[in-house]
């Protein structure tokens, strides 16, 4: 290539409120499936392709890091070193779906860049291929692809499974960073795995028989008490905002609360997560784009 191609893709952050995993010997067949909440904001990501580069590097906000799912997205879509910057608008490694997020826009990017030409659907499988394949996460991408609050119904890659939404119009989400979790550690570990499916199945039920935001943030709330996945701190936030009206859970998976306050309650919901760290305020999302 004697020419630098160039190219720039966004995906949305995503918050899981709770999840089934399902595992299978094809990767295309594997994943997640849920409920969680699309954000306004999320991962942007600029590529070039080309004699800029003998090998394929990613800057995460300016710093150069290691980023499998990133290099593995780009190496299913070009066999030419990409240099990829990436911004993240999200935090990173506290639940809110970066991995997927920078996977997905890092499609974008190149499909732009290289005028591959390829549809949302093949961009997604192949981000969630990536995903899959590092132990990154199961179930992102999918959801991401959309905006409001996603259900997905059927696992896998995101051309073969199913969707649905709650009816929720625009919302306001605020959050809380208390610390990071693993991804790869919870979804290896079996009786974790046992926990979460039998957890997950009954949220999903009630979801899906009464599917509304409130609903969905009770059994989200539920779902990490009886997997054993809610953290002790997580729990005082998500106790202090029930104090003051609200309503809360701990993002899946990640050592974060997140909060949709009501009609007039949002600078009380607040102000009780201030006195627990920095609150950050979401929108939600209206999915991809390059």
């Amino acid at each position: 290539m004697s020419k630098v191609c160039e190219g720039k893709g966004f995906a949305p952050g995503h918050i899981t409120g709770f999840f089934e995993i399902h595992k299978h010997k094809a990767h295309q067949k594997k994943g997640s499936t849920g409920c969680g909440l699309v954000l306004d904001q999320g991962i942007e990501s600029e590529v070039q392709v080309g004699d800029s580069t003998d090998r394929t590097q990613v800057f995460l906000n300016g710093s150069l890091v290691r980023a499998d799912t990133v290099n593995m997205t780009a190496e299913m879509l070009t066999d030419v070193p990409v240099i990829v910057n990436i911004t993240a608008n999200i935090p990173v490694g506290c639940g809110f779906g970066a991995s997927g997020a920078g996977a997905l826009s890092v499609a974008y990017a190149l499909n732009k860049a290289l005028s591959l030409n390829y549809t949302s659907n093949h961009l997604a499988d192949i981000a969630h291929l990536a995903e899959v394949k590092t132990g990154c996460g199961l179930g992102d991408v999918t959801a991401q692809l959309y905006s409001g609050t996603v259900i997905r119904t059927r696992p896998g890659k995101p051309s073969g499974t199913g969707v649905d939404f709650i009816p929720s119009g625009n919302f306001t989400v605020l959050s809380t960073v208390l610390g990071n979790v693993s991804t790869k550690s919870v979804i290896e570990d079996k009786q974790m795995v046992d926990r979460i499916n039998s957890a997950g199945r009954k949220a999903m039920c009630s979801v899906l028989d009464y599917p509304t935001i409130d609903n969905f943030i009770l059994r989200a709330k539920e779902f990490t008490i009886e997997t054993g996945l809610l953290k002790d701190r997580a729990k005082d936030v998500i106790e202090a905002v029930e104090t003051s009206g609200g309503k809360a859970s701990q993002a899946m998976l990640g050592d974060t609360v997140f909060a949709i306050p009501c009609e007039g309650n949002e600078d009380e919901v607040y102000r009780v997560m201030s006195e627990f760290g920095e609150v950050l305020r979401f929108n939600s999302g209206t999915g991809c784009y390059s």
